[in-house]
């Protein structure tokens, strides 16, 4: 791939801040001195060491951490066309690993062919999107579009089966498996950290294990993780979770099991089933969790999620855009018809489902083995809030807040976990010689600001954020200087050290 074009920074001094430096110890006071894009030196007393070649910022009264990491975005076409990445960077975060629930942008092409995108790749937006047939050649379109953050991708399982398998109604046949491996490990050649799946959707829905451990064993042979979206979060989800372990057992692979929930009002308090099934399999594997801090979950329209019980926000419609933002319930009065007959008619599009309990939630969010990611849709017209407010959310509605756990631990979630579990290498922590994304932040200010009904709007108390050391946004401003670029597979992920909240 083509390396991103060189910045190089003078030297910047954070002076005066409490630092959190994502590894789950306690806070304390320092200056947190960067030069070349690379964090020199951690301590108190640097800006005397120091000549007028330093800008200084003064940190004082706030906290210093390391830049967040959205370890589940759907962000695979938006980094290029909107570089910009307000949405991400205006909670601090610095990485997004795309490629999640088994859909990717690449490797695929469809732009200028005849050949029908299926749900839920349109979650990445439009055919003409997937223009890419490598890896390779995604991270150097990556690399030119210089976004505001830095870019780290996952393969989708539907995306090399809708490239490579005849019918998608039944498993892969042998060759067609092969050529996918091939696919997969070129990738991974390329720079992949890992592979994705997700069975849940119909182009996947007929993957058997042997399919989906065969492509996993090569994610596993370049030291990539494997992260899925589970067959079934409703009545089967210790059935699909089983299935995912067994795969990553079988592959000799680290699991992350992606957004972990128990959907639907019937599984409601299964979180304690669940997390006790991820202690038990992860005395014997690596076993990782994400999770998003809302009772609502957002994919496409789906008229099996229509259950006449749980609220249905739509966000998008292409047969009806005017009707983004409302409830389907509303929509089905005004058309005097079932649920069901209007979801029917307003596809394809997109909703978030009221399907989570409240007190499980918690209770993953809560879980030592648990990271932070969005899971949001920039594409949506009227996007879930998760996409503007997940990170802030964490940090001021339940760290703070409810005090469901410490901020040492909620950046830890966000940062030196998900860095060591995906193999980011020498980021999520504030250390000498680290790269320089930093976050300065207001403590008792922090908080996020998207709601339901206006969804597209910036979360307070994120006052500074740096990119690869290059000051990138402020205080509700993106800033002109973009340092973001593709991160390819560094170190082999490790199991991350977990802090009990």
């Amino acid at each position: 791939m083509t390396p991103p074009a060189q910045r190089p920074p003078g030297a910047i001094l954070l002076r005066g801040g409490t630092v959190i430096d994502g590894t789950g110890s306690p806070r304390y006071r320092a200056d947190v001195l960067v030069e070349h894009g690379r964090i020199q030196a951690v301590g108190p007393g640097l800006a005397g060491s120091r000549g007028a070649d330093v800008t200084v910022f003064d940190a004082g009264g706030k906290v210093i951490a390391p830049g967040f990491i959205d370890v589940h975005t759907h962000d695979d076409h938006i980094v290029l066309t909107a570089p910009a990445m307000l949405p991400k960077i205006s909670q601090g975060i610095c990485t997004v690993i795309v490629g999640n629930c088994g859909i990717s942008l690449a490797p695929l092409v469809r732009a200028g062919t005849d050949h029908a995108l299926p749900a839920p790749l349109t979650l990445l937006g439009d055919a003409g999107g997937f223009r890419f047939d490598s890896l390779d050649a995604y991270a150097n379109a990556v690399n030119a579009a210089r976004p505001a953050v830095n870019v780290a991708a996952l393969v989708g399982h539907t995306t090399l089966r809708v490239d490579n398998v005849a019918d998608l109604a039944r498993a892969a046949l042998p060759a067609e498996l092969d050529a996918m491996c091939d696919v997969l490990d070129r990738a991974m050649r390329d720079g992949a950290i890992g592979l994705s799946s997700g069975v849940f959707y119909g182009p996947a829905a007929a993957a058997d294990m042997g399919e989906l451990t065969a492509l996993a064993r090569i994610a596993a042979r370049h030291g990539g993780v494997y992260a899925t979206h589970l067959r079934d979060e409703f009545e089967a989800i210790l059935a699909s979770m089983e299935e995912a372990t067994e795969v990553a057992r079988g592959a000799g692979i680290s699991l992350v099991l992606s957004h972990h929930k128990c959907a639907g009002p019937a599984n409601w308090g299964r979180t304690r089933e669940t997390l006790a099934y991820v202690e038990c399999a992860g005395k014997h594997q690596s076993i990782g969790l994400d999770a998003y801090p809302y009772v609502a979950g957002s994919t496409v329209l789906r008229a099996d999620l229509v259950d006449d019980v749980i609220d249905i926000l739509v966000t998008w419609s292409d047969t009806h855009p005017q009707l983004a933002g409302r409830y389907l319930a509303d929509i089905a009065a005004g058309w005097n018809c079932t649920q069901r007959e209007a979801c029917e008619r307003l596809q394809p599009g997109g909703a978030c489902y009221f399907q989570m309990d409240e007190a499980d939630v918690q209770r993953v969010l809560r879980h030592p083995a648990t990271m932070i990611g969005s899971d949001g849709l920039p594409h949506d017209r009227h996007p879930h809030p998760r996409l503007w407010g997940t990170f802030p959310r964490v940090l001021g509605h339940y760290s703070r807040e409810l005090k469901l756990f410490g901020l040492e631990t909620a950046v830890h979630k966000m940062t030196g976990m998900s860095a060591a579990r995906f193999g980011l290498d020498r980021r999520g922590r504030i250390e000498a010689g680290f790269h320089a994304d930093l976050v300065v932040l207001d403590p008792e200010q922090v908080g996020d600001r998207a709601t339901f009904e206006a969804p597209i709007q910036a979360s307070a108390g994120i006052e500074l954020v740096f990119v690869n050391g290059v000051l990138s946004y402020r205080a509700g401003e993106c800033l002109p200087a973009r340092a973001g670029h593709f991160l390819p597979r560094g170190r082999t992920p490790r199991t991350p050290v977990n802090t009990p909240p």
